[in-house]
């Protein structure tokens, strides 16, 4: 599976609330991680009585080590936009940089 692919899934996860945010820790640099801590207690991708699912995944690959990513996501009639940037590590593993749902990104300090 494509990085971008799991960690939509990964995302989606924490962003729903069927995973807590510290399931990310270490799969975050940056701001990535406080922005999942300020988005996940909205559930932002949650809907009444629908699991929500990754319709569509696709990456593009602006350079070397980094995928920007968008995803839509669909839980019962309700899609929304899901964006985010992975970057590869001196170890090779792939870890979320920044987080985006439906336009709305989180500044820090927020």
């Amino acid at each position: 599976m494509p990085p971008h692919e799991l960690f939509a899934e990964r995302l989606l996860a924490v962003l729903s609330g069927h995973r807590p945010v510290h399931w990310m820790l270490g799969q975050t640099v940056g701001e990535a991680y406080e922005q999942l801590v300020r988005l996940a207690p909205g559930t932002p991708l949650r809907a009444r009585g629908a699991r929500p699912v990754v319709r569509t995944c696709r990456g593009f690959q602006p350079c070397a080590g980094v995928v920007e990513a968008s995803a839509s996501i669909a839980a019962g009639e309700q899609v929304r936009a899901l964006a985010f940037r992975l970057e590869q590590g001196a170890d090779l593993r792939w870890r979320c940089a920044a987080v985006e749902i439906g336009g709305e990104r989180i500044p820090a300090g927020a």
